[in-house]
């Protein structure tokens, strides 16, 4: 979840509110979906909390325009590149939001969460920078608030964002979404997940238009596809709440034959499944549009999962990552 660091100290001579601002989000992925949520159906929304985002805000004294500090650009926010534009209104926004254009920062964005990879990382960005802002200002923004400013982040980034990235970049807990609105999930259970980066973008945009043009040339067959992804994600969280991982498993393994079939998945993301079922892993996916990006496995335990993302390692993955949901102690 997205936190204020609470150690701020004032900034000599830039005035009470002018201070050092601080905050963290993480990334995102989908247990069960995707595809099928963009047709109204249901979606199992996983925070990934070890691929973190920290946003420092500093003040400015005397400066003509902010600065950024990011591995995409570092420079004047106004000479920003497109591939920013949604970082630069998480800066404007804030402000205009509290009032206080008239006011300049260095912004630097540390990031973990890697680009086009289905994992959130411009809504993870947008959360941590609005939530920076904040803080340096001496605010906090409500959820609502903040989602909203993320939500606005997002419109820049991806035209019509759903609101599924800007919630579960600051969830700690796994969310239900559906319609737009979204319910926590009970728990029964510790799980363990491991998602890995195949190191190939996913092209979303691609998958996307690719299903619709079969739904819409032919939407019983594709429709009903669409209707058991859905059925699964409301599996899938049935079995979160009895803490079955077996049952989850094989929900997992299910909705991935069927996100095959709607041709998302690719070679890349088949090897590191394979990888993952051969590590013995209770489940395995793809997770996000598909065609490149990331999978998810269901481990047993925290050496279990230590076991497959080694795995999924030697397969090729570029970087592993392992969340926990439940007990994290």
């Amino acid at each position: 979840m997205t936190t204020n660091d609470l150690d701020n100290a004032a900034t000599p001579g830039a005035g009470p509110t002018s201070r050092t601002g601080r905050a963290s989000s993480h990334g995102k992925t989908i247990l069960i979906g995707e595809h099928a949520v963009v047709y109204g159906a249901p979606a199992l929304v996983l925070p990934v909390l070890d691929a973190v985002v920290v946003a420092t805000v500093t003040p400015l004294d005397d400066a003509e325009g902010h600065h950024l500090e990011s591995t995409v650009h570092t420079g004047p926010l106004d000479l920003a590149p497109a591939a920013v534009m949604p970082t630069v209104t998480a800066v404007t926004a804030t402000l205009r939001h509290f009032g206080a254009t008239d006011r300049r920062f260095h912004v630097r964005v540390d990031s973990e969460v890697p680009t086009a990879r289905g994992m959130g990382s411009s809504a993870a960005v947008a959360a941590a920078v609005t939530a920076a802002v904040a803080d340096a200002l001496g605010e906090t923004l409500d959820a609502e608030a903040h989602h909203e400013l993320i939500q606005e982040c997002e419109r820049v980034a991806h035209g019509r964002p759903s609101g599924l990235d800007a919630r579960g970049v600051v969830a700690d807990a796994p969310v239900w979404f559906e319609g737009g609105r979204i319910e926590p999930v009970e728990l029964g259970a510790r799980f363990a997940f491991v998602v890995a980066d195949t190191g190939v973008p996913g092209h979303t945009r691609e998958a996307v238009s690719a299903v619709r043009a079969r739904h819409d040339a032919d939407p019983g067959g594709t429709g009903g596809v669409i209707d058991e992804i859905g059925a699964l994600a409301r599996r899938a969280r049935e079995t979160l709440v009895r803490g079955d991982a077996q049952a989850l498993g094989a929900t997992m393994d299910a909705a991935h034959e069927l996100l095959t079939d709607l041709d998302v998945s690719s070679d890349d993301l088949d090897r590191l499944v394979g990888a993952a079922r051969r590590a013995e892993a209770l489940g395995a996916k793809l997770t996000g549009g598909g065609r490149g990006g990331c999978v998810i496995a269901l481990a047993t335990d925290d050496d279990h999962a230590d076991r497959i993302a080694a795995a999924l390692r030697g397969a090729g993955a570029a970087a592993t990552w392992t969340t926990t949901i439940g007990d994290r102690a």
